[in-house]
C-alpha cells in the first residue's frame, strides 16, 4: 500500500500480469526472516518508503535490505520553508537583526513590512 495503490488495483494488475508476484516472494521471505515478525517488516518498509518518497526516489523491497543497517538513522528529508515578500526572496541578517528583501536587481532592501506580510514557501 505504500506506493499509493489500493488492494483492488493490485489484484486487477495481477490478473492482467502487470505484477509478477514470484519476483517478490523470495525477497519478502528473506525480509520476514531478517525482521523476525510481520509487524517489524512492515515498519521497515514504511520507514524506507517515507525516506525514499521524501527524496523523490523509487524503491523496492531490495531497498529495505540495502538500508537495513542504517534503518534506525534513516529519516525523511526535512521540509525547508523560505521567506518571500511579493515574490522576492528574503534574507535574515544575524548581525543587524533585520530582514532584507532581495529584488530582481540583486539589491538588498531593508524589509519595512509586518511579519504577517512574509510568505513562507516550501522549496524542493
Amino acid at each position: 500500500y505504500s506506493k499509493g495503490l489500493t488492494l483492488e488495483q493490485i489484484k486487477k494488475d495481477a490478473k492482467k500480469k502487470k505484477i509478477i508476484y514470484s519476483r517478490f516472494t523470495r525477497p519478502a521471505k528473506l525480509l520476514l526472516t531478517l525482521a523476525g515478525s510481520v509487524k517489524k517488516a512492515q515498519e521497515a518498509i514504511d520507514k524506507v518508503a517515507q525516506w525514499a518518497n521524501s527524496r523523490g526516489l523509487d524503491y523496492a523491497i531490495e531497498t529495505v535490505f540495502k538500508k537495513w543497517l542504517e534503518l534506525d538513522r534513516l529519516k525523511p528529508k526535512e521540509i525547508i520553508k523560505k521567506p518571500y515578500y511579493k515574490d522576492n526572496p528574503m534574507v535574515w541578517s544575524e548581525t543587524k537583526r533585520k530582514w532584507y528583501v532581495i529584488n530582481e536587481y540583486d539589491e538588498w532592501l531593508e524589509f519595512a513590512g509586518k511579519e504577517e506580510d512574509i510568505e513562507w514557501r516550501i522549496v524542493k
